[in-house]
């Protein structure tokens, strides 16, 4: 299968880099011993809802025990960090509060090596309550806080020197502005633009927006199955046609029966690993860092393919979405197979 360049290499000949943008927050990951919670909250199962300050603190204390993990998150912040793991190059752009959930976002993405564009609001910094269903599903109650400051002049064209890729979340569409912004300003400095659609709630209500984005603007999409029947009607293999219509590159997700990409008029299909399924909370956050990390490295679109389902299907495996660093050089190994395969 022939090798397909979707970037422009940079004058050092250094890694193709993404800059993520996106909301950055800390997860506070919830097993829940039944769906009463998410009655309760009125909160759809599988979904992202938007909370304020108080019913977030309202859900995590009914949800509270022992066993709650927490760590940086943010869907476009987990595919970075998922990226730099791998041992690819990034940036984060993000806005967090002069806190310590801040400073612990901070010192995370620098410890990684991810390249860090923060900005600073008077607000806290976000937070989700991911709660996790006895079927692994995940629901996310979000207090975006400082995350939702961000405004289209924290962009400017230096940001993107050094960058061959702008990776954005769909959950930033309910700032139309924002995205514009960020989307113009990067096509004008020669980076191919992706988004992720993020969540079918969010599709929903900005269907129109996102269908001219993508038509005039976006190179890449990803999207799992709910999202691509919100966003074209149809059932999975019809809606990566319709999608890949309106953009160069488009990947859809359909979970344990894997993946679909198409360019041009070529389909691959991508199964799953083996995967005892924990929490899918960060499973396409990780399969989009896993795909990037294919991309900047130059592979066929189907060995990104594998390398995103071996690092998603890794992360079903744990509470939240973040992975222990020593399971990071395992991967790493069997990533090298997948490539000499």
């Amino acid at each position: 299968m022939p090798k397909i360049k979707f970037f422009k290499m940079n004058n050092n000949a250094k890694i193709p880099a993404v800059l993520g943008v996106g909301n950055a927050l800390v997860d506070i990951i919830s097993v829940l011993e039944d769906d009463s919670v998410l009655e309760k909250f009125g909160l759809p199962r599988g979904s992202m809802t938007l909370v304020d300050t108080g019913l977030s603190k309202k859900i995590y204390d009914a949800t509270y025990s022992e066993k709650n993990e927490m760590s940086t998150g943010g869907s476009v912040a987990n595919t970075m960090r998922s990226l730099a793991s791998l041992g690819g190059n990034g940036g984060y752009l993000g806005k967090i509060g002069d806190d310590k959930l801040g400073r612990i976002f901070k010192q995370d993405f620098e410890r990684k090596g991810i390249r860090t564009h923060l900005k600073y609001s008077n607000k806290d910094t976000g937070r989700v309550m991911g709660l996790v269903s006895p079927d692994s599903e995940r629901t996310m109650a979000t207090y975006l806080g400082a995350a939702a400051d961000l405004i289209p002049t924290d962009f400017d064209p230096e940001l993107f020197d050094g960058y061959d890729y702008l990776y954005m979340e769909g959950y930033l569409v309910f700032n139309h502005d924002l995205i514009k912004a960020g989307v113009e300003m990067a096509k004008s400095k020669g980076l191919k633009v992706a988004i992720d659609l993020s969540s079918f709630n969010v599709v929903e209500a900005n269907l129109e927006f996102l269908k001219d984005l993508i038509k005039n603007s976006i190179d890449i999409v990803f999207a799992n199955e709910e999202e691509a029947k919100s966003f074209t009607g149809k059932e999975p293999e019809e809606a990566l046609h319709e999608i890949a219509e309106m953009c160069e590159l488009a990947i859809v997700k359909v979970g344990k029966e894997g993946s679909f990409i198409k360019h041009n008029n070529e389909v691959i299909k991508v199964s799953t690993i083996k995967a005892n399924a924990l929490d899918t909370t960060g499973a396409g956050d990780s399969y989009a860092g896993g795909f990037f990390y294919g991309l900047t490295q130059n592979f066929s679109l189907e060995v990104c393919g594998k390398i995103a389902a071996l690092v998603s299907g890794k992360v079903v495996e744990v509470i939240g979405a973040n992975l222990p660093d020593d399971q990071w050089v395992e991967i790493q190994k069997e990533v090298q197979e997948i490539i000499g395969s």
